[in-house]
This record gives structure tokens, C-alpha cells and sequence, in this order.
């Protein structure tokens, strides 16, 4: 063997090391002393290769790992208090009980409660309903009216003189803990009005007036139903009054453009569902602002679409083109998704041709019939929406074919331009197809005029006085001044909320068969207060709740994540209330329970789930079982996830009330605050208290009236009493500090009750981790939404093992250690999880014990070593770490690599690890992402060819834009912009991010193997490496040849994720595939009743000369 034969010929040398003296003396054979010399450092350098390979001692490695997990295991074990908790459980283990949770009852009962929280919002919002109703049968309009009300931007507002602004006058306002720290008044409503309304109008003073008969009925429901939040009424004629009565806040602009009229509440209270094909004319006469009014009116109507409308988009000038070629002769349904994809398609649609309406109208009424003969789209409402500039063409025998006599497609017509000549031909198509015609001749008209159309479709309703109650799909309030706040400060899933509404009608009998829609009232439920009704406590550690709606989206999920980061802002997603159950649970590859759910059936399913935590970073493998059932009286099913091992069991103590509250009210002790122990909603001089403050108050008598879990105090105070000798062993460690190590910051321990202590060992000025357990460390406390992540790590592991992990770069200050270790019950044969325990210290104290141990004393004896001796991390050519069972790296001779994933430092090794079955690599897909937009969708802009058209290039795109904001208030009535839209929109467009599917990895130990050594050939070298697990902990150490650069042949592994990309077809596939979904219950689309002749009418516009020849002048100065 040659490393024998070196060791040899090494001791051969230093053997005749006596005689080289001599040699050295006698003069002519220095040379040869020399030579012999060189051959001396060469076989020496030999004894630790092998064929250029550095021989390692595994058996040395295995010592240091040994010693190492020693000292850090004595070192977790103490400050923490591990063993101290572990016995305190153990010598109760024959006062507890442990039961198995019964997943079915436990959903059945969330639900049951849900359905009654709800059942209460429904009640208040009937009777606004009846109340409004009442008081416009009594009301008599009055086109002279005058009311003074309080108009929401102007209350407290004074003009120069300091007098009170008209429609404004001292509203009292007060900061309220129950609508989100908010100033509002709860004893009076205001009115919003949106900018483009005029305050003063007739209608919205008679409005005004009649409506402020709600305001008594409001303060009733706030009363019977103190968990109500804002409740309002939106009117038909655009006025919005709002209870409790609040400050609007304009934008920078100083502009209101929220217009209660194209909230989705709104539109799904004043209509059925809908099959919708948008018609639009592209011929060449549609060019210039003709195009852009298009365009809008386009993407409003599409704005006042919803998940339980369908919806198309076809193009016609010489011939008929489908928008989407993807969707052609097919309805999609009309979520946020597909809406936003269809506005990117609107805006690249230019003008050409001459233009046919025929052959797309034929097409149009082919979409809707065989959607209807085949059971697809809503098989409600059908109605086609025809944009254009002229109707030249006879297409009387079309609708003859397709929808006379029964006119079961209603037609709406908007003749977009000033130019009249063919008004009567497009207003005769909507008349004699019980549609609404419009004439648009500015941008400023569109939102007035689309909104006819849903007055219509509303009529057979209004006139059947069909009082429908609705239920939104999932929203986010992006209104309210507190909204920004809200994205910083609450789990992402608990943001959304959901509303209730019904439309408001005219019960005068002389309007009956108009059918009039006076509006509709409404109130917000938010779902983080419907979450906390499925208790957390009863789920385990990896247990929760989830609700979905009728059409298999998510309303309420951990996963969800409905925000983005774009720069340094939280915004929401593009498609953020569209996200499908098979998107969150993916696992559920045959979308078993997702039907089961859609279909409002009860049962159970389970399923082997790759699950995530510390944000998609670290993978888990869990055996969760799935029970679900329908809400009744809602589109919605809610859903609870219990995960075996962890949530399967569930036990309980019990000691006095006297002994609990006693440790209770320990100063080291928290709660979870966003559980539900206490209810402090329901009366207002409790909102202020905390979780703990209401247990207190009411285990001592002074709150008896506190409606509390009784359950979950029980168990809360149990806790309180087996854990509390821990207070005086960590303060014991801390008093005594000539044996207290420096860096070891915090130690903490968490219950199933939410029940949270922890000892601060170092002062605030010291700690590395200042923020770990504040109230800003959402990851490691105990929400609505998860149990901490230590908590759920240590689950991972048996009881008593720790595990190790540095907390991920953007949640930590500092390079800091997090140990933690489960505790645990044993009843019999069943056991359950009780706690977690652990400590946070500094990278330090692990590093420092670290170095000391790897690394022999140059006097060690190396005789019986096979390899390199002795063997040291702080040589040059050994490269030494310590990774966790993710893969992650904690120890590393360079800092910069501590919390890199190992595959980015040494791809050569991590490689050769995976391949060797040491890890695996596990896939994991993110449906929810969001990624750059592909150069090839932004569209080619026209190059800048030198600097003077660069510079009337910008000219001509800051004219258009100003000309487009004074179209916006009616002032100028032609334009042409397409010469430079494309520019404003390649710049727009260049870096915007957009929704897509990821692929990303994960990496896990495979901890059956416990240790491996290998050689990897890389081209001229090769290098040895060593693999040694650390005993009782899930760190792994590596000892490495460090001077055989392999990252030629093996580049790093690294953990970004990839876009999934689809080919055209499936991506067309998965465009048109329509899930099962639950359709809603009701449909009005005909009554015999109707007034089908009232189908509108061209609107008069009047420009002031001045104004109109400053248009001509600004278009003149751009057109050059």
C-alpha cells in the first residue's frame, strides 16, 4: 500500500538522519545531503495522500461528532431545563387523561357555530333591508330638496374664514379597539360620495335624506350583535352611507374613486349569475380615443363580473378573433384571474379593417347556446355586450335564428364616439332584445353607463321581490386608511374578509314593473373573526381549519398568501381571491376532496402530505387526516386537518382554580393572544383587555359575565401549575453568574394551550436576538394561523432529542442558534405531545466548542491512525461544518456561510450526498407565485432613432397622459394615442411580476445512514470527504478535502425556485378546464312583468368652445 510504503521510506529517513551529519561534514556529498532532504518533505507530504487524495480518519470524525453532541446536548439540556419539565410532566402523567380527538364531531361543531355567527349578520342585514325599503315607500322625491348631511370627506373640515364646510359640521369621532384602532363615530353613519358624482344632485339628496332612517337601525344591530363590524347601504344613484360614521381619506390626488356600485357585494346582491360575451368593434373608424373609451368600457364591464359569472371576449372588423384564442367557442369563469388576463389582452387590441358585426354576433349567440344545451357557464342571466362606432349591416334575420321569440339573450349596446349617425341602428338591436343602449362619447361616461346594464338584469328580480342573500367571495379592504398596517401585522390568510348582502327595492306600485333597484345593504365579516371559533388548541401543532367557497376557492387557509413584495411594499396579488383548494392542498392529485368539499357533501379523507415550515425552506412529511362539512345557509364548507401523531390525541389536567391562578399570574407567563379564551368582542368595556387580563378578570370573579372556554382554562391553568417550577430554575441559572455562559440568551418553553414562558438570560443592551419572542416575532408565537415554528419543529423529533436550526436571514437579527425539544404525556399505550422546550443562544457558544474539539494536539499518537494526523478543522486544506438535517450550514470556518444552504457552498459534496441516499431531495410546488413577466409579453415599443424623437417621444406621452386626465372630466373629445401607448406601456411593463407555478427543493436527512465517506474525481484531483452524524441531534458534521476545487464539474445546488412552463397546449388545456363547482341556489332572469320598452337613451354633451379649441391645439402640438 502506497501510504505504507511512504510511512516507511519517512521513518527509513529520519532512521539515517545521523548520518547525514556526516555526509554534511565531509563536504562532497552535500549535494546529495540535499537531494536526500527533498525526498524527505516529498514522501512526508506523501503519507497523507493517496493517488493525490488526502486520506482522512473517519474514526476521528466520529470521536469529535461524539464529543460535540456531548457538549451541546449538556449545554441545551441545562439552560433550558429540558429534564426538569420532562419529570414535572412524567409525575402527573396519573392525574391526566388523553383522549383521541373526534375529527368529525369537532368540524361538525365549528361549523354549527359558524353558522350561527353568520345566521346573526344575515338578521341585521334583513333588517336594513326591510328599514330602507320602508322609508323610500314613504319618501316623496323632491327635485328641489335641500338636505345638509354629513359628507364623509368634508365632516370637521373648515374653510378659510374657519366656518364649517357645506355638508361637513362637527362629527365626533373616537379611536375604537373593534374596528381596527380606527377613529369612528358609533352613534351616527356618513355618506361617501365618489369624486365624478356631484354631492348636491337631487337624487343623492333624496337618497341621503330617506336613508337616514338606517341610522337608528344600525345602532340596533351594533347592539343585539356587538361583533358586527362596518355595516352599510350602497345606493343605486352612487352614494355610500357607511355605520359607523368615519373620516374618508382621499388619495394623493385628492381624489375618492371608491364607488360602492362596482364593489363586488354590489353586483352579485343586484344580479343573478351570468354568461357574458363582450363584443368589440376593432375596424379602422375605432381608432384613436374611440379605441380607449373601448378599451374602459371593456374592463369596467369586466370589473363588474364575479366567480359565479362566465364570460368572453370576441374582436371583429373583416372577421371575427376571439381575444384568447385559448378560449375560443367557450365561456370561462369570470374570476379575478381570468378578469385581469383578459384586460392584458384588451389593451393589445388595435384597429384594422371595416367592420362586421354579423358574423360575430352569430358567434356570440353559438357560445351561449351551447353553454346553456350542455350545462356550462352560470344557467342563469345570458347577455351579449356590443361595443362599437356603427351598425351599418341588416342583421335582423341573425337575432330571428338565434333569439326571437323568446329574447333569452338580452343584447346591451354601447355606441362609443360622438358621431350619432347610427344611434337608432344600435339602439334598435338592444330594445328588441330586452337589452339597455348607452351612448359613450368620453371616458367620463363609461363607469354611469356600464352600470345600466346590471339595473336591468336586476329587474326580474326587483319585480318577483326576491330577497336573495349573498355572500362574496373572499376580499381584501384595501379602502380603509388602516389597511397598509394590516399587511404588516397580520398572518397574510387572516387579512381577507367576506360580505353579506341584499338588495334594496322599490315597493311603490307605480314603478313596479321597472323594476327599480334602489341599492343594496351589507355588512363585512372579517374572517380572522370567524377563524377563531375553529380552536387551535384542539388541532395540535400541525393541525387547522380551513374554508372554501362553492366554487372551490380559498376564503380562508394558512397558506394562502395573498400579498407580494414589490420594492419595499406588501401588494396584493393579481389573482389573490382566486386561489383553488388544489392549489393550496396539491397533494390531492385527483382533486378528491376538493369535489367532495365544492359539492357540500360530509366526510373524511386522508392524505401523505410534503408539508413546509419556516416559510418553504425545511420539508415535513405528515399523515394528515381531512374532515369537512357545509355551512348551511352559506356557499360555503369548512374543513379541519388532523395530523397523526401530533394532533391524533389530546389530553387533559385539572388542578383548582386557586393553585392555577397563582402561577397564572407569573411575570415570565403569556398567552396567545389572538386565541379565543375569553370572548372580549362582545362587550365594548372588554375590548381592551388582553387574553391573559380577561382569564384573570374572570377566574377572580371580577368578570363573571366573560363568555370563556372552559376547556381550554382548564387546560391553560394545568399548564400554568406543572410548568411554573421552571421560573425558579431559570432565574437560579441567571442569579448565578460565574457558572453562566456568555451568548446564551433566552430560554422559553410553549404548551398546547398556548400558554408561553420564557427567562431572559442577558439584557436587552447584550442580546443578539432582541426581537426573538416581542410581539413582532409572529414565526415564534403562538397566532391564529400557526403554533410557533420552534414548536412545530420539535414535533419533528422524539421527545428529549434537540434540534438545532439558525432562524432564516430575513426573520433574525444576528447569527443566533435556536435548540429546541419536545415534551411529552404517556397514558398507557397513547402519548401526547404537552410542549416544546428550548433555548436561543449565539452562534458563538456553539462555534467555540466546535473549534476546541476539532482539532488534535500536535502530540497525539498517530500510530494507529490510517490517514492524516493529526487531524485539524484549522489547517488550510481542511474545510470543516456542521449542517442541520436540512442541509443548512451552522458551523463553517467562513462566517458568511452560516444559514447557507450546504449545496451553494460545496456542490461537489451535497451532490454526492444525495446521490449516495445520505439526503434527499424533496419537490415542492408553490401555485401561488409570482414571477418576472417574459420579455417576449412586453410589447415592442417603437425604438428611439435619435435624441430629438426621443425627446418628442416624451413630449408627445406626458401630453397624452395630461389630455387623458382632462378627457377623464369630460373637457376634450378626440384623440389619437396609439402612436405612443405602446411606449408607456414597454416601460410599465419591463420588470412587473405576475402570477405562475413554482417548482423549488428540499432537502432531509436520511438518518438511517450515520455515517459515509467518499472520494470525488474532479478532473487533475480528487477530494476525500467525511460525514458523521452528531448523536441525539439532527446536525450532521463534514470534514473536507479543501484544496480540490471541484465547482467546474459540479456547480453549486441551490434552492431558488423554478417556473414551471407550460406548452401552448397545456396551458390552453388548463386555461379552459372548468372545475366542478357548486352553482348558487337562486336565478331571476325573466318575469312576464317586465317593462322591456324602457331600453335607453343618447346622452347630450355639452364642451365650451375655449376648452374644446385647447384640445385642438394640444392634438395639433402631438401630432407632428
Amino acid at each position: 500500500m502506497q501510504v505504507v510504503a511512504a510511512a516507511g521510506m519517512n521513518r527509513w529517513s529520519w532512521g539515517n538522519a545521523g548520518n547525514a551529519s556526516k555526509w554534511d561534514k565531509s563536504g562532497p556529498h552535500r549535494g546529495r545531503l540535499m537531494m536526500l532532504l527533498l525526498w524527505i518533505i516529498l514522501f512526508s507530504s506523501l503519507c497523507r495522500m493517496v493517488d493525490g487524495q488526502m486520506k482522512l480518519s473517519p474514526e476521528t470524525v466520529q470521536q469529535w461528532a461524539v464529543s460535540f453532541g456531548k457538549e451541546i446536548a449538556a449545554l441545551s439540556t441545562r439552560y433550558s431545563g429540558s429534564k426538569l419539565l420532562q419529570k414535572k410532566y412524567k409525575d402527573v402523567e396519573g392525574m391526566v387523561k388523553i383522549e383521541e380527538v373526534d375529527g368529525k364531531e369537532l368540524v361538525k361543531k365549528f361549523a354549527e357555530e359558524m353558522e350561527e355567527m353568520l345566521g346573526r349578520k344575515m338578521k341585521s342585514v334583513k333588517r336594513l333591508a326591510e328599514a330602507a325599503e320602508d322609508a323610500d315607500l314613504y319618501h316623496e322625491y323632491n327635485e328641489t330638496l335641500k338636505f345638509e348631511y354629513f359628507n364623509s370627506m368634508l365632516i370637521n373640515s373648515v374653510d378659510a374664514a374657519g366656518n364649517s364646510m357645506s355638508l361637513g359640521g362637527e362629527f365626533p369621532l373616537e379611536q375604537n379597539e373593534h374596528f381596527n384602532k380606527l377613529p369612528v363615530n358609533t352613534k351616527l353613519s356618513n355618506i361617501q360620495v365618489p369624486t365624478n358624482v356631484y354631492n348636491r344632485d337631487p337624487a343623492i339628496l333624496n337618497g341621503a335624506y330617506m336613508s337616514e332612517a338606517l341610522n337608528d337601525v344600525f345602532i340596533e344591530n351594533f347592539q343585539k350583535d356587538p361583533t358586527l363590524t362596518w355595516q352599510y347601504f350602497g345606493s343605486a344613484t352612487g352614494f355610500f352611507r357607511l355605520y359607523p360614521g368615519i373620516q374618508w381619506i382621499p388619495d394623493e390626488n385628492g381624489v375618492v374613486t371608491f364607488d360602492c356600485r362596482n364593489r363586488n357585494w354590489y353586483i352579485q346582491a343586484a344580479t343573478s349569475p351570468k354568461d357574458v360575451v363582450i363584443v368589440v368593434d376593432v375596424s379602422g373608424s375605432m381608432k384613436g380615443l374611440r379605441l380607449t373609451i373601448a378599451k374602459h368600457t371593456i374592463n369596467t364591464i369586466l370589473d363588474t363580473l364575479g366567480e359565479n359569472d362566465f364570460v368572453n371576449i370576441i374582436a371583429y372588423s373583416d372577421y371575427v378573433r376571439y381575444v384568447e384564442p385559448c378560449f375560443k367557442g367557450t365561456l370561462v369563469q369570470a374570476d379575478l384571474d381570468n378578469r385581469e388576463h383578459f384586460k392584458l389582452l384588451v389593451e393589445g387590441l388595435h384597429v384594422k379593417g371595416e367592420g362586421k358585426v354579423k358574423k360575430a354576433m352569430k358567434e356570440s349567440f353559438k357560445i351561449l347556446n351551447e353553454a346553456a344545451a350542455l350545462g356550462q357557464g352560470s344557467l342563469c342571466n345570458q347577455a351579449i355586450m356590443l361595443i362599437t362606432d356603427g351598425a351599418m349591416e341588416d342583421f335582423q334575420d341573425v337575432f330571428e335564428e338565434f333569439n326571437w321569440p323568446e329574447r333569452r339573450v338580452r343584447v346591451f349596446t354601447y355606441l362609443i364616439g360622438r358621431e350619432v349617425t347610427f344611434a337608432e341602428n344600435v339602439k334598435w338591436i338592444a330594445c328588441n332584445n330586452k337589452g339597455y343602449y348607452t351612448h359613450v362619447s368620453t371616458l367620463a361616461d363609461v363607469q354611469e353607463n356600464v352600470m345600466e346594464y346590471l339595473h336591468v338584469l336586476s329587474r326580474p328580480m326587483v319585480i318577483n321581490h326576491d330577497h336573495d342573500i349573498i355572500w362574496t367571495e373572499a376580499y381584501m379592504d384595501t379602502v380603509l386608511p388602516s389597511t397598509t398596517k394590516l399587511f404588516n401585522t397580520q398572518a397574510q390568510s387572516l387579512l381577507l374578509m367576506t360580505s353579506v348582502a341584499m338588495p334594496v327595492f322599490s315597493k311603490k306600485k307605480e314603478t313596479l314593473s321597472h323594476g327599480i333597484l334602489l341599492g343594496v345593504v351589507g355588512t363585512d365579516v372579517a374572517l380572522k373573526e370567524l377563524m377563531r371559533l375553529v380552536s387551535r388548541y384542539k388541532l395540535g401543532v400541525h393541525g387547522y381549519g380551513y374554508l372554501l367557497t362553492n366554487n372551490g376557492y380559498i376564503l380562508s387557509h394558512p397558506d394562502l398568501r395573498p400579498l407580494y413584495k414589490e420594492g419595499k411594499k406588501l401588494k396584493p396579488k393579481p389573482n389573490y381571491n382566486s386561489v383553488d383548494l388544489a392549489e393550496v392542498e396539491w397533494e390531492d392529485t385527483e382533486e378528491k376532496l376538493r369535489t367532495a368539499m365544492v359539492k357540500g357533501e360530509t366526510g373524511m379523507m386522508s392524505l401523505d402530505v410534503r408539508a413546509s415550515v419556516d416559510k418553504g425552506t425545511r420539508v415535513i412529511f405528515l399523515k394528515n387526516d381531512y374532515f369537512y362539512t357545509v355551512i348551511n345557509e352559506t356557499p360555503f364548507s369548512l374543513g379541519i386537518v388532523l395530523t397523526r401523531g401530533y394532533g391524533q390525541f389530546i389530553f387533559t389536567g385539572n388542578v383548582s382554580v386557586e393553585e392555577g391562578l397563582h402561577d397564572l399570574m407569573a411575570p415570565d407567563l403569556t398567552i396567545a393572544n389572538e386565541w379565543t379564551y375569553c370572548e372580549t368582542d362582545i362587550d365594548p368595556a372588554h375590548r381592551k383587555l388582553s387574553q391573559l387580563q380577561a382569564v384573570v378578570r374572570y377566574l377572580t370573579g371580577k368578570e363573571p359575565d366573560l363568555e370563556c372556554d372552559m376547556q381550554l382554562l382548564q387546560q391553560t391553568l394545568f399548564d400554568a401549575v406543572v410548568t411554573a417550577p421552571m421560573e425558579a430554575y431559570w432565574t437560579a441559572l441567571m442569579l448565578n453568574t460565574s457558572g453562566m455562559e456568555e451568548g446564551i440568551e433566552t430560554a422559553f418553553l410553549g404548551t398546547r394551550s398556548g400558554l408561553l414562558r420564557f427567562q431572559r438570560y442577558a439584557g436587552i443592551e447584550k442580546r443578539t436576538a432582541k426581537s426573538f419572542l416581542t410581539s413582532t416575532d409572529i414565526e415564534n408565537l403562538f397566532t391564529l394561523d400557526h403554533f410557533p415554528v420552534w414548536y412545530r419543529r420539535a414535533s419533528e423529533f422524539p421527545a428529549g432529542q434537540f434540534l438545532y436550526y439558525m432562524p432564516r436571514q430575513e426573520t433574525r437579527a444576528g447569527r443566533i442558534v435556536i435548540a429546541t425539544t419536545a415534551v411529552t404525556v404517556t397514558v398507557g399505550k397513547k402519548t401526547a405531545i404537552a410542549g416544546a422546550i428550548g433555548v436561543q443562544m449565539t452562534l458563538d457558544v456553539i462555534e467555540s466548542k466546535f473549534w476546541a474539539i476539532a482539532a488534535q494536539p500536535n502530540d497525539t499518537d498517530c500510530s494507529d491512525t490510517d490517514g492524516v494526523c493529526p487531524l485539524r478543522c484549522d489547517s488550510f486544506d481542511i474545510a470543516c461544518y456542521v449542517i442541520d438535517n436540512n442541509g443548512f450550514v451552522l458551523i463553517s470556518k467562513q462566517q458568511s456561510d452560516a444559514a447557507r444552504f450546504f449545496g451553494e457552498v460545496d456542490g461537489s459534496v451535497m451532490t454526492t450526498l444525495i446521490r449516495m441516499g445520505m439526503f434527499k431531495r424533496v419537490s415542492l410546488f408553490d401555485y401561488q407565485a409570482m414571477c418576472k413577466m417574459n420579455s417576449h409579453s412586453v410589447s415592442s415599443a417603437r425604438p428611439l432613432l435619435s435624441p430629438f424623437y426621443g425627446l418628442a417621444s416624451g413630449l408627445k406621452w406626458f401630453l397624452s397622459n395630461f389630455l387623458l386626465f382632462l378627457l377623464e372630466f369630460n373637457i376634450c373629445g378626440f384623440w389619437h394615442t396609439e402612436h405612443f401607448a405602446d411606449a408607456s406601456a414597454h416601460k410599465k411593463r419591463g420588470d412587473i411580476l405576475q402570477p405562475c407555478d413554482t417548482e423549488y427543493p428540499s432537502f432531509l436527512y436520511e438518518p438511517s445512514v450515520k455515517e459515509t465517506n467518499s472520494v470525488i474525481k474532479c478532473g487533475r484531483c480528487q477530494k476525500m470527504f467525511v460525514v458523521q452524524q452528531i448523536p441525539e441531534s439532527n446536525l450532521l458534521m463534514l470534514v473536507v478535502q479543501a484544496d480540490c476545487d471541484c465547482s467546474r464539474q459540479y456547480p453549486p445546488l441551490t434552492m431558488e425556485p423554478k417556473e414551471v412552463k407550460y406548452n401552448a397546449s397545456v396551458k390552453c388545456d388548463r386555461m379552459r378546464s372548468q372545475k366542478i363547482r357548486r352553482r348558487p341556489e337562486s336565478c331571476h332572469a325573466y318575469h312576464p312583468q317586465e317593462n322591456a320598452n324602457d331600453c335607453g337613451g343618447a346622452s347630450i354633451m355639452s364642451l365650451s368652445a375655449s376648452l374644446f379649441f385647447t384640445c385642438l391645439s394640444f392634438m395639433a402640438l402631438v401630432s407632428w
